[in-house]
């Protein structure tokens, strides 16, 4: 198990510029299985959880062709489908959360989509109800194996129908609507996640032959047609990644410019990071930070009240940056109540920022009072373990903000999420190295 070897309290400086967007691209290559067309995806990020995907679907039987850095192109004519019911899917299958997502284009496409109970960050519950009550009520039968913890839908034609969603998931979403595509008849969704990467899977389904209204919006309606074409897709710069680049910066007291960052797919996150005092300056389309050489100071509400930033669906503030929201408080003036509501198990990571010396009250599962230090105090340095992806680099920024050398364990979790990120660090000025 590997390392990181992080020497803190050492000021960064330049630029970075984020990798495609992880959650996007997840969808985005299940979505290659809907057409035996060549698919040409761009900005793919290099990172544990794409590979795996990319893998799998390489076992399925889909061509794949890298063509430059980030880029490649995928063709699904000749599909595999009893891979599905072999030992090594199960087993592959079950390590990547986001292999439940190819359910419905092979449903849709082939008539039957199988796929063990997936795996991923140990963050909470995450259920699957809501992928396959969606493809129950386009007409698939529902069957799964006890034993083995097999899931599978079967039907001969889908058929187009009009549900309320039980809740907005965005993999859900993003899984019923590349079934419905192909579905007989007229898709009306309700509830529907409206996050940046499902409105990037939209545009490319309606660039292959698709006909999705309400894009943007939590009502999507979709007219089934008899089949899909191929298409070009770019994806859009990772926003989760850009937030982490954000708090780094500022726990680091750093003068870093993020370059081509989709202001306009950016939503709360600039505004939010700047409730707890950070400047961000927009320069075209990049984020410059400065360094906070005084600190920065959390605002209270209106009436003087403490702070709240809590998660939501989109346009809601992303779950996946509340932990680096949380770690960024730990050196603010001021107090604030982080709330993480779609998670039970995500704030568990403050146990270790309490080891390094931070304040922090954690009220129950979901909320946490940081009490920030105002820089009077750095955090000491010390060895951790990280738990899942976004509390890895959490951690991380924690570890280059703090005063000696920490040693983060079981780094694999990082790399699930953030390419080549030993080496970008180390090009904006970062001690840090792999053991």
């Amino acid at each position: 198990m590997e390392t990181f070897k992080i020497e803190g309290g050492v000021p960064l400086k330049g630029e970075i510029t984020p990798q495609g967007a992880k959650n996007e691209a997840l969808q985005i290559l299940c979505a290659v299985l809907l057409t035996p067309e060549k698919v040409t995806i761009n900005n793919i990020p290099d990172i544990i959880d794409v590979n795996k995907l990319i893998a799998l679907l390489k076992n399925l039987g889909v061509k794949i062709e890298k063509i430059g850095k980030g880029s490649f192109t995928f063709q699904s004519d000749e599909i595999n489908m009893a891979y599905l019911e072999s030992e090594a899917f199960k087993k592959e299958g079950s390590s990547l959360r986001g292999s439940i997502m190819i359910v419905g284009p092979l449903l849709a496409r082939f008539g039957k989509g199988y796929i063990p109970k997936p795996g991923g960050d140990k963050i909470g519950r995450r259920r699957l109800d809501t992928h396959f009550e969606g493809f129950i009520s386009l007409g698939a039968t529902f069957r799964y194996n006890k034993e083995d913890y097999f899931y599978g839908v079967e039907a001969e034609k889908l058929q187009g129908t009009t549900m309320l969603l039980d809740e907005a998931s965005v993999t859900g979403t993003a899984n019923i609507v590349m079934a419905a595509v192909l579905a007989e008849g007229k898709t009306s969704i309700y509830n529907a996640a409206c996050e940046p990467y499902l409105q990037q899977l939209c545009k490319m389904l309606n660039s292959m032959g698709a006909k999705i209204t309400g894009v943007g919006s939590n009502l999507l309606e979709i007219e089934g047609v008899a089949s899909l074409g191929g298409c070009t897709h770019t994806i859009l710069p990772d926003m989760i990644e850009i937030g982490s680049w954000i708090g780094l910066a500022a726990m680091t007291r750093s003068e870093i410019t993020i370059k081509n960052v989709s202001w306009e797919n950016l939503g709360v996150i600039p505004g939010t990071f700047r409730k707890l005092g950070i400047t961000l300056e927009k320069r075209g389309d990049d984020i410059f930070i400065p360094a906070h050489t005084d600190g920065y100071e959390i605002q209270n509400y209106i009436d003087g009240s403490i702070l709240t930033i809590s998660d939501a669906p989109w346009p809601g503030f992303t779950p996946d940056l509340l932990s680096i929201v949380l770690v960024v408080a730990t050196q603010a003036r001021g107090s604030v109540l982080i709330h993480q509501k779609m998670f039970e198990s995500r704030l568990f990571f403050v146990d270790k920022l309490i080891d390094m010396g931070a304040k922090i009250i954690l009220c129950d599962p979901h909320r946490a009072v940081v009490i920030g230090h105002d820089f009077k105090s750095q955090l000491k340095a010390t060895t951790m373990s990280s738990p899942d992806i976004r509390a890895g680099i959490s951690l991380l920024i924690a570890a280059l903000s703090a005063k000696g050398v920490s040693k983060i364990q079981n780094i694999e979790q990082i790399h699930r999420g953030y390419e080549n990120i030993e080496e970008r660090l180390k090009a904006l000025g970062a001690v840090i190295e792999t053991e």
